[in-house]
């Protein structure tokens, strides 16, 4: 039951009148990634976790039973002095990693 006096015209033609939208915005393909740190601070920032690691290594170790009491091992300057002050340079130069300009 169709109509009847209606005509449908279908358009077989490959030209398109239609225009591709341009965006205003900055474009991916050719927009520079703008980093928010430099090659540098990411160099501090590597050598901060390494020094917070051997850190770390410094204050571990040790070989003592559960039953037996080495004081010089457990207060020996390697872990009192040495280990924590390391530790402290390597959160230094972190610190420096972030707030130091590009």
């Amino acid at each position: 039951m169709a109509k009847k006096g209606r005509k449908t015209v279908v358009v077989t033609g490959t030209e398109s009148k239609l225009q591709p939208t341009i965006s205003k915005g900055k474009s991916r393909s050719t927009a520079s990634v703008d980093m928010l740190y430099g090659k540098q601070n990411y160099m501090y920032m590597i050598a901060a976790f390494v020094l917070i690691l051997i850190g770390m290594a410094l204050m571990a170790g040790g070989k003592q039973l559960p039953t037996e009491w080495n004081e010089n091992e457990i207060y020996s300057f390697r872990r009192t002095v040495l280990a924590p002050v390391v530790i402290l340079i390597g959160l230094g130069v972190g610190f420096l990693a972030i707030f130091k300009n590009k």
